[in-house]
């Protein structure tokens, strides 16, 4: 399906671009549909040569090792960009890509990216900076795998939720606007299923989990402290 204009606006890089430079990018956009649990990428495959962008819905990352552990890696929202290799790299998928709901992708042609670059060179340094963001995500996650405990990964996770997604004030502190399960915590720090359900129950009062993954930051100094080592 053709992208319109007004589908590329919705993407954070193009949202500052005149509606005439949106315009010259429609020819090369095209939007692709896919369901809940269907795989937008598949680690190891080959990417199209083009920009990835998340239209609608969102997209789990997962790493699978040899031994059928899964780690994931980050979650993509509406309106992000993903899957760098596919213009800047070997055009391999580092990744598995899942929609977690009925999603829309955009992909835009490398040769139509590089003639609207042409045209307005800071879209260059905005894709830049989205890159460079990612990269030091990448960085600050592999190392935290293997430098820090399971207890401080866990806390630094649920700040970076509530920076990413805001928090609502409730009775007792500050809720979670997105839901995490245990399941998906575990993942992503890389620990067991068990491992999490314990920690997170030694986190109280700092935190407080109920059922369906929600969760209220009771005491934010004192989850600031753990995800900074201070209780070691």
């Amino acid at each position: 399906m053709q992208a319109t204009v007004e589908t590329l606006a919705k993407i954070a890089v193009f949202s500052g671009l005149e509606p005439a430079e949106l315009q010259r990018l429609q020819p090369h956009a095209r939007i692709q549909d896919y369901h809940s649990g269907e795989i937008v990428i598949h680690e190891g495959d080959r990417l199209p040569e083009a920009l990835h962008a998340l239209i609608e819905g969102e997209l789990q990352v997962k790493k699978i090792a040899p031994t059928g552990k899964e780690t994931i890696l980050r979650n993509i929202h509406s309106g992000e960009i993903f899957a760098a290799p596919a213009l800047f790299g070997d055009r391999s998928a580092p990744a598995t890509a899942i929609a977690l709901c009925d999603t829309q992708v955009l992909l835009l042609d490398r040769q139509g990216l590089l003639d609207a670059i042409a045209q307005n060179p800071e879209l260059a340094l905005r894709l830049l900076v989205v890159f460079n963001r990612r990269l030091q995500q990448l960085h600050d996650t592999v190392h935290g795998l293997v430098s820090e405990r399971a207890i401080v990964r866990l806390a630094r996770l649920i700040l970076y939720f509530a920076t990413l997604h805001g928090t609502d004030r409730v009775p007792g502190g500050e809720l979670l606007k997105i839901e995490l399960s245990y399941y998906r915590m575990a993942r992503t720090v890389g620990i067991t299923y068990e491992e999490c359900v314990r920690l997170i129950k030694t986190m109280k009062p700092a935190i407080t989990y109920r059922r369906g993954g929600k969760i209220t930051i009771g005491d934010r100094e004192s989850l600031e402290a753990i995800a900074s080592g201070e209780n070691d």
